[in-house]
């Protein structure tokens, strides 16, 4: 075959694949083998399949023996969607409007099929430029918006330093997280790594590239070998991909927008990197058959074995991603048991000519990445809208695919016949199981066993009366004897009475009750009564029974009991028997030859039409799970994976599962240098090129950190002089601060009562003496307060900087300069005495010598505590503020709180408040936030609907990251409880403008980033004197009472 054979014979079969897959997209149906044989009874014509296939919907032709069995051609099939199709739910196109209706489908399939013509590009092809084209814009749209909704870079660029080898992240650039789990994934296979940053354009599209294929696919391979090699030796903790998806866009032409499947970006992406690495093979081939590194590293083939109509057929077909049905399977290989049979198979194994049609798919070749794509997502018909499958699906973290291979096809037969014997048998058992467990023939049933010791407990009870109506006095209080009164209810049991009991037991005339009082028995109180009166019997009891009669009926329900629970417990064995022996059907080593052990899975959280994506990658070298969350790269583990993939917990689920063969071991080992043996690691994995890349980036980088210290050490240089001119003029503010009214001067009292006192008790007047037994004293004052175990309204580090010290061990030097500071204020000059210590005081403090305190350890410790009354301001504030339920105003002085406390917290456990306390009414905060903006939302009204969905952007969706940040699990649930209500809207009814609005909204609440999003500056501080603040702090905590030890 000559060379434009070839590729006429390609071009032919690319065309053939792309009527297949808009016929697909058009009918809803997915038998490849129906789609074949409508184009070919249609001579290719779309309209005419389109009308084949709606016709055979209603009813199915006989078909012709020449045009089912026809084999396809393998290059042809490789994008063929295999997988279990059951049922096959082709779209009913028929009714009154038939005609006119596949007119219109003509048109728009042959002004589709004339597009591809033109331009070489399909409507596939542009659908997913219209999702690219959206992340585009919303990233140029985002310097638009208000700054609550802008995900902006940390200004400090050590936030944004990689830490010694970690992984780096990308950056979301607007709804981009499908881009960054998809391109991590293949990223972190080192094959394909090396694939593509190797890489080099042939020599002859230097010039200009002679198709639209070429003028897409290369400018894209540069960009993603950019894109890689900056993943591989940034400085960065994450990079931009900005140019790489900037390159998909403009590749297309598109003004719509669209959401696409995320697996349909995977499967194009791949298909692009094909077509750029056949260029390449097509050049360096020297007479051979090119090869592909793509075809051969991600595709593979089956055998498609089948019966129809009683005559068998067998196609080979290629495939990359293999599909498999979600819905209705508990696990990763009851899935693929199904989507390698389909239909009905017993005539493959028979004899008999059979009229019964069906085929099995047999892997021939599997490839070394083994990709399969979860079908999570299904059209429901009925609200006319995509829906998402929340189901549990269990997989294995290593997979053994023997069974699924061509070459174990007759013993996989035996095991799967075998497992059908057991299953039938294990179905006859459980029912059996059942009708012991279920007994009854009424609505309600229960366990026989159970039923048979409750009729043994009933023969065996006295009676205490022949009639359980008798002895009732209807004039006396139920639940006493006859003429026995009960003692008056207690205000607490009358407040807790119904309306309509209480005024009964009130006003009721005794003489002629009504049979709603005849008939009311005693309320059990758990917790004010111990236990039933004494007279009531526990069970009721047979009137008559010999001992005799009772001593037979124990001795049968005693034997009938056992033999129950002997059947009980030996049916129980024999199911358990027979799943462990159904599991154990493939672990015999023969069946244990092809391992593919979990490389990557992508996480999907969210519905159908809204959503983020995350990946969760198996790290080889250090032996974990690493979680790839668009910047945020983290150790994960085993448990954390299964918890957010297998689905049925929360709304997130596998949608992509990727294994790699463990025999392959190239596939993820580092490449060694051929000269020296050593591995090649950072920078020394990347060509010329592309070194150079990276190293003008890291320089501007560089630059970036080196003028950003500059401008710190400059502004922490005027802050200190500051701070050095303030202290020379005054004394410390957190000494006092003096409120308008001037009330507060306990500090100023505390320090006359210890000098007093000092005199009092004190031989030696001299001030020196006075001033060290006033220290002396008012430091053992302070030292009894900081060891005292007080309740948690009461804290003394807030009555005076010294305790805060104590309980904080700060050095000795520091105390004692503090309380000279205390003695040496001018305030004390009211008497000579006072006055005299003062200027004792202010000479000792002029005597110390810098060498003997660290004044810069002094102004820090100072300024912690300052920081420490600034958290206590916010922390008082926005707990007042919840009190009152305006969250709105208290929601910034508690995340403000939070964040300062745990800065604080930092440096020791007693240099901030409680965490938990904070912690709790910040998410409660954020938690009637949530509820007050969905009851807004609900309401349906214009401007309700516009102020809940503007308190959640700036308010609630801003903070999220903060709840996300520590894996906290009361926030995470806090989190996922917020994001559970606005799911819930849509699976109902509204108004289109209240849809676009939640579609819109929904994606940035989704966003499980933990980036920081700018939001509200810090709140202004009032100014509190020392003793407001303590009464404040004191009622607001005694108000709250003590850190809740339940919460969310």
């Amino acid at each position: 075959m000559t060379v434009e054979q070839n590729v006429l014979q390609q071009h032919s079969q690319k065309h053939q694949q792309t009527l297949l897959n808009q016929l697909r997209e058009v009918t809803g149906t997915t038998d490849v083998q129906l789609l074949q044989q409508a184009l070919q009874v249609s001579n290719g014509d779309l309209g005419e399949a389109v009308a084949f296939l709606t016709e055979k919907n209603a009813k199915v032709p006989q078909q012709d023996e020449t045009t089912y069995y026809q084999t396809s051609q393998v290059a042809s099939d490789r994008y063929i969607s295999v997988g279990s199709q059951a049922d096959t739910n082709v779209i009913d196109l028929t009714g009154d409007d038939k005609d006119d209706l596949q007119r219109a489908i003509a048109l728009s399939l042959e002004e589709s099929n004339r597009a591809f013509r033109e331009t070489g590009i399909t409507d596939e092809e542009q659908a997913i430029s219209r999702v690219l084209e959206a992340s585009i814009a919303e990233n140029k749209a985002s310097l638009k918006r208000t700054h609550t909704e802008v995900w902006s870079d940390s200004p400090n660029p050590h936030d944004r330093k990689r830490i010694d080898n970690c992984p780096v992240g990308l950056k979301n650039v607007g709804n981009t997280c499908w881009f960054s789990a998809v391109i991590q994934s293949l990223f972190n296979l080192l094959e394909f790594q090396r694939l593509v940053l190797n890489y080099s354009p042939p020599a002859r599209v230097h010039d200009l590239p002679r198709n639209q294929k070429e003028h897409r696919n290369l400018p894209f391979m540069q960009e993603l070998r950019n894109l890689f090699s900056l993943m591989v030796g940034s400085k960065r903790k994450y990079v931009d991909p900005s140019r790489a998806v900037e390159i998909l866009k403009d590749a297309f032409k598109s003004s719509e927008s669209q959401q696409q499947d995320v697996s349909e970006f995977t499967h194009k992406l791949l298909d692009w990197l094909e077509d750029a690495f056949q260029m390449k093979a097509e050049e360096d081939r020297e007479g051979e058959k090119p090869k592909n590194p793509m075809v051969e590293l991600f595709y593979g083939r089956f055998l498609a074995v089948g019966v129809h109509e009683g005559k068998k057929f067998e196609n080979t077909e290629m495939f990359g991603q293999y599909p498999l049905q979600v819905n209705g399977f508990k696990d990763l290989h009851e899935c693929l048991e199904a989507a390698m049979i389909e239909g009905e198979i017993e005539s493959l194994h028979s004899a008999e000519n059979s009229a019964r049609s069906g085929q099995e798919h047999w892997f021939t070749e599997l490839p070394p990445v083994l990709t399969f794509e979860l079908s999570r997502f299904e059209f429901n018909q009925a609200l006319g809208r995509p829906e998402k499958i929340h189901n549990k699906l269990e997989f294995p973290s290593m997979l053994y695919m023997d069974r699924y291979m061509d070459r174990n096809r007759e013993i996989t037969r035996i095991k799967r016949e075998e497992i059908r014997r057991l299953k039938e048998h294990l179905t006859l058992l459980q029912q059996r199981l059942e009708r012991y467990l279920s007994y009854g023939s009424g609505p309600k049933r229960f366990p026989l066993a159970d039923v048979l010791q409750y009729a043994m407990e009933f023969a065996s009870s006295k009676p205490v009366c022949t009639s359980p109506v008798d002895d009732i006095d209807t004039s006396a209080p139920p639940g006493g004897t006859t003429g026995q009164q009960l003692p008056p209810p207690s205000t607490a049991e009358q407040d807790s009475l119904p309306p309509l009991e209480s005024s009964g037991l009130a006003s009721g005339p005794a003489a002629a009750p009504s049979a709603a009082q005849q008939q009311r028995v005693p309320i059990h109180k758990p917790f004010t009564q111990s236990r039933l009166p004494p007279d009531l019997p526990m069970h009721p009891a047979p009137r008559h029974i010999t001992e005799e009669e009772l001593r037979v009926l124990e001795g049968c329900l005693h034997r009938w009991r056992s033999e129950v629970e002997n059947d009980t417990r030996d049916l129980q064995g024999s199911i358990t028997r027979i799943h462990r022996t159904i599991e154990l059907m493939y672990s015999d080593k023969s069946m244990m030859q092809v391992p593919y052990r979990l490389h990557a899975v992508l996480v999907h959280e969210g519905q159908a039409n809204a959503g983020h994506y995350w990946a969760y990658i198996y790290d080889p070298h250090q032996r974990c799970w690493m979680k790839y969350n668009d910047i945020s790269v983290t150790k994960s583990s085993w448990e954390e994976l299964v918890r957010d993939s297998f689905g049925g917990y929360r709304n997130a689920s596998a949608y992509c599962l990727m294994y790699i063969n463990d025999k392959k071991p190239f596939l993820t080992e580092e490449e060694f240098d051929k000269e020296t043996g050593q591995i090649l690691s950072g920078m020394d994995k990347l060509p010329p090129d592309l070194k150079q890349y990276v190293k003008e980036d890291n320089e501007q980088f560089d630059k970036e950190i080196e003028e950003w210290d500059i401008m710190q050490a400059r502004k922490a240089q005027q802050e200190k002089l500051a701070l050095a001119t303030a202290a020379a003029a005054a004394d410390p503010e957190y000494m006092e601060q003096p409120s308008p009214t001037n009330d507060s001067k306990h500090l100023q009292e505390d320090t006359e009562r210890a000098i007093s006192r000092a005199a009092a008790e004190q031989e030696e007047r001299s001030p020196e003496a006075l001033l060290n037994a006033a220290i002396k004293m008012e430091y053992a004052r302070l030292l009894r307060f900081a060891q005292e175990d007080t309740p948690v309204e009461n804290d003394y580090r807030l009555q005076h900087i010294i305790v805060y010290f104590i309980q904080n061990q700060a050095p000795k030097k520091i105390l004692e300069r503090t309380l000279l500071t205390q003695f040496a204020d001018r305030n004390l000059a009211f008497d000579e005495r006072c006055k005299s210590i003062m200027n004792v005081a202010r000479a000792k403090l002029d005597l110390i010598k810098p060498e003997e305190v660290n004044m810069d350890e002094y102004e820090i410790w100072h300024q912690d505590y300052r920081n420490f009354r600034e958290t206590t301001i916010l922390m008082v504030t926005g707990l007042e503020l919840f009190q009152k339920t305006n969250y709105v105003e208290a929601l910034m002085y508690l995340i403000y709180a939070y964040q300062y406390n745990k800065e604080l917290l930092l440096k020791g456990l007693y240099r901030g408040h409680d965490e938990e306390l904070l912690g709790h009414y910040r998410r409660e905060c954020l938690l009637k936030l949530n509820e007050q903006a969905a009851a807004m939302f609900e309401s349906g009204e214009e401007p309700e609907v516009t102020t809940g969905l503007g308190i959640m952007n700036e308010l609630v969706v801003s903070c999220i990251p903060l709840l996300l940040v520590h894996d906290a699990e009361r926030d995470l649930l806090a989190v996922e409880d917020m994001r559970n209500r606005w799911c819930s809207y849509l699976g109902q009814e509204m108004e289109s403008n209240l849809q676009e609005k939640l579609t819109d909204f929904l994606p940035k609440l989704l966003d499980c980033s933990t980036e920081i999003k700018s939001f509200h500056d810090p709140p202004k501080l009032p100014t509190y004197s020392t003793l407001e603040l303590c009464e404040r702090f004191s009622r607001i905590m005694a108000a709250l009472g003590r850190v809740p030890t339940e919460g969310r």
